[in-house]
This record gives C-alpha cells, sequence and structure tokens, in this order.
C-alpha cells in the first residue's frame, strides 16, 4: 500500500468513527471562522471534539478515550480535575471573585516563582505567555532607550511574535532581526549589525513549536556574553521549558538571563502568565516611585489562577517532581528513538518531543524536513490506536501519564513504523 492510499484509508476510517465531531465542527463553522478561536487545534477533515477528561484520559462526543500525550501544549502539567488544583479553585471560588483589590494569593505566588527562577527577583503577571512576551520586550525597549530585538528562526513567543517559515503578517511591528537558532556565527553577524541598537536578545532555551529543539549550552552562553558586551537585555521564554526543573532551563544550564517568561502550567492549568527578572529593571514597574511605568491588566491577579498556581507549584510541581518528570520524558524519548530504526527521529527535553520523519541528527530549523502525509498518518493512526497527540508530532507528558502509558505508546508507535509504506 502506498503512503497516499494510506493516509486515504485513514482519513475514511476518521470520518466513520467521529460522526459526533464532525456534526459538532459543522455547528461551531456557523459563528466561528472554520469552527475555530485557536488555530493550532485544528486540522483536516475536522478537528475531535472533547467531551469529557479527567487523569490522563481524553473522551470524545462519540465517547473514544486517548491517553492525552499533548497535555495542552505543555499548559496541562497536572493532568485534567486534578483534587489539588479542584480544591485550590474552589477555595478561592468560596470567596468571591473580581475582587479589583489585592488579594494575599498573588503575592504567595510570585515569592515561589522568586525563590524558584534564577534569574527573578521581582516578577509581574500576565494572562499569558504571548502577553507577557510582549510585556518583556516593551521592558527591554524602555529601559535600554534601543529599538531592535533579535529572534531566531523557528522561534514562537505569542501569537503575535512568532518566527516561523517566512512572515507572519500578525506580528507586532518591533525592529525584528532574525538570525538563525543554534549557529554562532550566523548570530554573530547579526548583533555586530545591529550592536548600537540592540535592546533585546529574546530566545528559547528549546524550541517548542518549533520541533523540540535544544539549544546548544554554549550557543545560550554566547548570547549571554554578547548581551553582557552590547548592553542588550538577555530574554529567556521560558513559557514551555520551565518544567524541566524546580527553577527552568536556565537552572539545568547555569545560564541567567536579565528576564524571563512564564506561563502555561504556572498557573495551575488557569490562565496566566508571568514576566520577571533583574531588580532594577522590574523596578521601573514599582507605583510608588515616580515616573514608573503603568502596567494594568483586570486579569492579572484573578483569583483563579493565583490560587491555582500557588497550590501546583507547592503540592503537586516541587523540584523533586520536575526532576522525576524530566527523567521519564528522557526514558520515553530514548526508547522511541531505539523502535524508529533511523525511520524517524524524536527530538526534545525531558517531558517535551517531537518527532521528525526521518533519520537525524536534528538540531536546528535547518535540518528539518517537511513530511506532511508522514505527519497526518502519523496522528491519525494514533488517535486510532488511542493516543492524542498534536498533529505537528509535538508530546508534552503531564504528572498524570506514568510509565505504564509511555510503555503503551512506545508500542504504539513500533506497531505503526511495521505498517509504514516505504513511499
Amino acid at each position: 500500500m502506498s503512503l497516499d492510499t494510506a493516509l486515504a484509508v485513514a482519513r475514511a476510517r476518521f470520518v466513520a468513527d467521529n460522526p459526533a465531531s464532525r456534526a459538532a465542527h459543522e455547528r461551531a463553522v456557523a459563528h466561528l471562522p472554520g469552527g475555530n478561536t485557536r488555530t493550532t487545534l485544528f486540522y483536516e477533515p475536522f478537528p475531535l471534539t472533547m467531551a469529557h477528561a479527567d487523569g490522563c484520559l481524553l473522551t470524545d462526543l462519540d465517547g473514544h478515550t486517548y491517553v492525552d500525550l499533548l497535555g495542552d501544549y505543555t499548559a496541562g502539567l497536572y493532568g485534567h480535575s486534578n483534587p489539588v488544583i479542584r480544591r485550590a479553585v474552589e477555595s478561592a471560588l468560596d470567596n468571591g471573585w473580581n475582587h479589583g483589590a489585592h488579594g494575599t494569593d498573588e503575592a504567595r505566588l510570585a515569592a515561589v516563582l522568586c525563590e524558584r527562577v534564577p534569574s527573578m527577583e521581582l516578577v509581574r503577571f500576565t494572562n499569558s505567555g504571548t502577553e507577557a512576551n510582549l510585556l518583556a520586550l516593551a521592558t527591554a525597549t524602555t529601559h535600554t532607550g534601543r529599538g531592535t530585538v533579535l529572534v531566531f528562526t523557528g522561534a514562537y513567543h505569542g501569537s503575535v511574535l512568532s518566527f516561523g517559515s517566512g512572515a507572519f503578517p500578525l506580528n507586532v511591528p518591533h525592529r525584528f532581526v532574525v538570525a538563525e537558532y543554534n549557529d554562532i556565527a550566523d548570530t554573530a553577524a547579526a548583533i555586530d549589525r545591529h550592536a548600537d541598537d540592540l535592546a533585546a536578545i529574546l530566545v528559547e532555551p528549546m524550541l517548542g513549536s518549533g520541533g523540540c529543539l535544544p539549544a546548544d549550552p554554549a550557543f545560550l552562553a554566547y548570547l549571554r556574553a554578547r548581551a553582557d558586551e552590547t548592553g542588550a537585555l538577555l530574554v529567556f521564554d521560558e513559557v514551555m521549558t520551565s518544567r524541566m526543573a524546580g527553577g527552568g532551563m536556565q537552572e539545568l544550564l547555569g545560564i541567567t538571563p536579565d528576564l524571563t517568561t512564564l506561563g502555561k502550567y504556572t498557573g495551575g492549568g488557569m490562565t496566566f502568565g508571568a514576566f520577571g527578572g533583574r531588580a532594577d529593571v522590574m523596578a521601573m514597574y514599582d507605583p510608588r516611585r515616580p515616573g514608573h511605568l503603568a502596567h494594568a491588566g483586570t486579569f492579572n491577579n484573578n483569583v483563579l489562577s493565583m490560587a491555582a498556581g500557588y497550590a501546583g507549584l507547592t503540592e503537586l510541581f516541587p523540584p523533586s517532581a520536575a526532576r522525576e518528570l524530566f527523567d521519564r520524558g528522557e526514558r520515553l524519548r530514548a526508547r522511541l528513538n531505539a523502535v524508529a530504526g533511523g525511520r524517524m527521529t524524536w527530538t526534545g527535553m525531558g517531558s517535551m518531543l517531537t518527532v521528525h520523519f526521518g533519520p537525524g541528527p536534528v538540531t536546528g530549523p535547518r535540518d528539518l524536513r517537511p513530511a506532511p502525509a508522514h505527519r497526518e498518518l502519523f496522528h491519525l493512526d494514533m488517535l486510532a490506536r488511542g493516543f492524542h497527540l498534536a498533529r505537528r508530532g509535538m508530546i508534552a507528558l503531564s504528572l498524570a501519564v506514568t510509565d505504564h502509558e509511555c510503555d503503551a505508546f512506545t508500542a504504539a508507535v513500533d506497531g505503526f513504523l511495521s505498517e509504514l509504506p516505504d513511499r
């Protein structure tokens, strides 16, 4: 059977097996563009609509149950309906919401983050990782009085800060310079050209949406040195990678940026973002100071995110839990690459990984080989086998995923490869 035939069979099976999801999508199209309000969740022929979630399991409208290996693109670290998070949210609701005033939980959550993340001497909260990165760049340009921002190929820093292939028309209009990720020579040339106006170097310690490609520690150390030399602020986008250790990837690497952005799971699965770093930089937001920067946001300290975030970090995700999850992901990636036999390559670090079709190594965006038919077939095949992951092949393990589910997934991938057409 050819690849095209196998894909046609998989699509037909998907449509036949999911009539309720198809009907839900067709109803949604009447009022949402393409039936969608979060682009990354859409895929052809139509996306599944989920009806229930518990632990590491998702159940769709047609009654199929899946092991959730996507973890809401790293936001679902605590799994679904975790009782600790539920108690925290219910307790917060018992005291009312929309206070329009200070509460106690924001200071508690800030203290935990500042204790753990090496770069965070002071922190402010936002409502998403996108917003956190926007504020970090505004902070850098204001602090330095400069306007140029260095970013990297394959990076995704939010819905208006995307630097994948080609121009992205929704990007905010900073003066962006795009250098090649993990390429010191190309980055050096970009910095040399713009050193006098360089306000910020914004980088993911591992590309997340760009394929789970870890940065070479020497590359990040070079960025740290050049930021110091030029007077630019080094900004680590750890919206995804903070899960790698109690203090994020910066703790693992021993490289401390000037500013760090957070989001995803850090609010306990609720809407959340944060930016923070050096006290002298963040002090610009101190409302007690003359000429301070005003940073508003109705829901910056919403009671649900503050309570859930604190409970999650202190009760469910202490540094020891971060180490255990990291090790589980490392074991899974090693086993997947062992069964792949060169037909696919799994990249990543810890609990985040992505599949790429063909032999490795894959260390940067230049190494990526588009394989849309393979990815679609793999995605549909994994759904049929009871595993939910991103269409692009990304996985983010939650705390609810155990070695048992990892073993079953490895067996499923092995089964897929045994049936994969050569062409």
